[in-house]
């Protein structure tokens, strides 16, 4: 659960916030307005490249006779989101 500031909190707390964040884990949500503006969160646990292998090895898996389809669906999912209206920002 994130706590909502201001960015005016923000701005003159923000050493303060970001301690909160890195040591005690918290989240805040910030607003400008009635609008959220961004969220500060602590990073994920991170993730070392000799540990990509495995995370392949143990990760979900497609049986191969679902790989044809997949791809289809793939191709299928892209035709149907017209070019000039996606922004790969907007949620």
């Amino acid at each position: 659960m994130s706590k909502t500031i201001t960015m005016t909190e923000l701005s003159r707390g923000l050493a303060d916030l970001m301690n909160r964040v890195s040591y005690r884990g918290e989240s805040f949500s910030i607003m400008k307005g009635k609008r959220v503006m961004a969220e500060i969160v602590p990073p994920r646990k991170k993730a070392r490249i000799s540990d990509l292998a495995k995370y392949f090895a143990e990760g979900p898996h497609l049986h191969p006779d679902d790989v044809e389809q997949f791809a289809k669906d793939i191709e299928e999912a892209r035709r149907s989101v017209p070019a000039e209206d996606y922004d790969p920002w907007e949620r």
